[in-house]
């Protein structure tokens, strides 16, 4: 509904509208949308020379969806001086819990469920293996993509871009960067520039004791994704972990014995529910070999990161994950360590301990976004139509420009249905 205004004076007024297109001033302002403190102003006065009429005019049809908006930033990108947030608020946590020692007084305990009594929980153990073998054809995939798709790194920060030279803004926050004002040298990139490599403690108890300080360099550390599958199930011969066949006794709140075992048979040896991968070699990489299987590999890349992230996910609702609010260190565990080597903002006045808090999906597995490049083939990307162009995780990036079609809910923080201008002097046109 628009609204216009028309000024005409006493003797002409109704020469030029009909009557009926003006507000009655004796009519109900309810009927015209406007409070009743408007009934009274000189605008619904039959004496005014400023006349206000409305004119209704039919509305497009428009179809917004809040799960993928047509329009979308990425994630925020949290500074060293900031402190993550929580995932939920310590009021709202607090308030749970009271709720919950409210409604369980005066009742009998419940014995605790897997995998907090020190059991798996067997619906996830096959989840856990197609996880860790996504991971591993994520890994042998990309090495292969990336010899045909180029991806270029920063000499002298951790910024990257997927495409054949590197993006023309000036982001670079490296050292020296303001002698060259911003500008990145690219150079060449590995693996670990696209998948950020993050590990944690082992733990061959992880109902166990807490890492103590001088324990940390007696402890192997594994990546934090495979330690997740590994509390969740997968049997790794490197990497030997306590099952127990009894539910724990619990004697006080964090203390436990270990049930008798002794009177339960020898236990059966294990079997997999699928084979576990391994990484190939470098001398067995090789780039593929015609275009069609280039589009089945990125789609089959693309496929294996939906599936590593998706199963990630659900195995982080049952085995607890925690992160540091001022640092990217992770631990798999209900508990985290207590080596005092966070390094972050303010650790003096925290004696280098880590300020645990629960992580999600991102901390676990953090996502490299980079610059969506719109058309390789066609004109670079200018500087000046920056806040057109969209974002995309690198493995997303690589897979789309490598053929393979784009998952619904990156399509927003692409911007693939935004229109990007031709020219600066086009971009200025824009409202």
């Amino acid at each position: 509904m628009s609204i216009t205004y028309a000024v005409s004076y006493a003797g002409t007024l109704s020469a030029i509208s009909p009557r009926n297109q003006f507000i009655n001033p004796n009519s109900s302002s309810s009927s015209f949308g406007f409070s009743a403190c408007l009934q009274g102003s000189s605008i619904l006065q039959l004496d005014s020379r400023l006349v206000l009429c409305k004119r209704r005019q039919p509305l497009p049809f428009v179809v917004r969806s809040s799960d993928h908006p047509q329009n979308a930033d990425p994630p925020k990108q949290y500074s060293k001086r900031e402190k993550k947030p929580f995932p939920v608020p310590i009021v709202d946590l607090r308030r749970a819990a009271r709720e919950r020692v409210k409604n369980n007084k005066d009742k009998p305990k419940r014995p605790l469920p897997p995998p907090k009594n020190g059991m798996l929980v067997k619906s996830l153990v096959p989840l856990a293996y197609k996880v860790y073998n996504a991971r591993i054809r994520l890994i042998n995939n990309l090495h292969r993509l990336m010899k045909v798709v180029r991806v270029n790194a920063c000499g002298w920060c951790n910024e990257i871009h997927v495409g054949p030279y590197g993006h023309p803004f000036k982001s670079c926050k490296g050292p020296s960067a303001s002698q060259r004002k911003g500008h990145h040298e690219w150079t060449n990139s590995v693996l670990e520039d696209v998948i950020v490599p993050l590990e944690a403690y082992h733990l061959y108890d992880r109902l166990g004791n807490r890492i103590r300080h001088d324990e940390r360099f007696t402890i192997p550390r594994v990546p934090a994704l495979v330690e997740l599958c590994i509390q969740g199930g997968v049997e790794i011969p490197e990497f030997p972990t306590k099952r127990r066949r009894k539910p724990i006794i619990r004697i006080g709140k964090s203390e436990f014995v270990d049930a008798d075992e002794t009177e339960l048979p020898d236990p059966e040896p294990h079997i997999p529910p699928e084979p576990l991968l391994t990484e190939s070699p470098p001398s067995e990489i090789a780039p593929p070999s015609s275009g069609e299987e280039t589009v089945s590999l990125a789609e089959e890349t693309l496929q294996a990161w939906e599936e590593m992230r998706g199963g990630a996910k659900k195995l982080m609702r049952a085995y607890r994950v925690r992160v540091c609010g001022y640092c990217p260190e992770v631990h798999v565990g209900p508990t985290g360590h207590k080596a005092q080597n966070c390094g972050a903002f303010k650790h003096q006045q925290r004696n280098g301990q880590h300020g645990w808090q629960s992580a999600v999906l991102d901390d676990l597995i953090p996502p490299r976004y980079v610059w969506h490049v719109p058309d390789v083939n066609g004109p670079p990307m200018q500087r000046e139509l920056r806040s057109f162009y969209g974002q995309a995780p690198a493995v997303v990036e690589i897979c789309a420009q490598a053929g393979a079609e784009v998952p619904e809910q990156y399509r927003a923080t692409m911007r693939l249905e935004v229109g990007i201008p031709s020219s600066v002097k086009e971009a200025e046109m824009v409202v």
